[in-house]
C-alpha cells in the first residue's frame, strides 16, 4: 500500500504543486488549507508524514505541530516544515515544537522527494 502524506498550506498553488509531485512519485496525498483544516481531516486517519507551511490563517504550522505531537498517534510521524522562512530562530521554534525537518520555498520537486524518501525510508 502506498504511503499517505498530508500537505498543509494556505496557498492552493503550493498544495497543487506538492500534491502533484508526491502523487507522481506514488504517494497518496491528503490536502488541507491550514492547521485547523488539517486536524479535522486527520481525525484519527493514519498518515505516514505531514508537510506543513508555517504562516497560515486560523492555525499556523508551529501550533499544528504542537497539536499533532500532543496526540499519541502522531508522536513519531515525521513532520516537515515547507516555508519561505529561513531564519535560525524560526527553525529552532519548529524543531522545539517537534518538526522533523525544514524545506525553504521555493523548492525543487526533486529536493522535496529526496527529503520525503530520506525521512520515510
Amino acid at each position: 500500500m502506498s504511503k499517505v502524506i498530508m500537505t498543509v498550506d494556505d496557498s492552493s498553488s503550493v498544495r497543487q504543486m506538492v500534491g502533484f509531485t508526491l502523487r507522481n512519485a506514488g504517494y497518496q496525498v491528503i490536502e488541507a488549507s491550514d492547521g485547523k483544516d488539517a486536524l479535522s481531516k486527520l481525525n484519527g486517519s493514519p498518515v505516514h508524514m505531514v508537510i506543513t507551511d508555517l504562516n497560515m490563517p486560523n492555525m499556523d504550522g508551529i501550533t499544528l505541530i504542537r497539536n499533532l505531537r500532543a496526540n499519541g498517534a502522531f508522536k513519531f510521524v515525521p513532520i516537515i516544515m515547507l516555508t519561505t522562512e529561513s531564519q535560525a530562530e524560526k527553525k529552532q521554534e519548529g524543531k522545539d515544537a517537534g518538526a522533523t525537518g525544514w524545506i525553504v520555498k521555493p523548492f525543487k520537486p526533486e529536493q522535496l522527494l529526496a527529503v520525503v524518501k530520506k525521512v520515510l525510508g
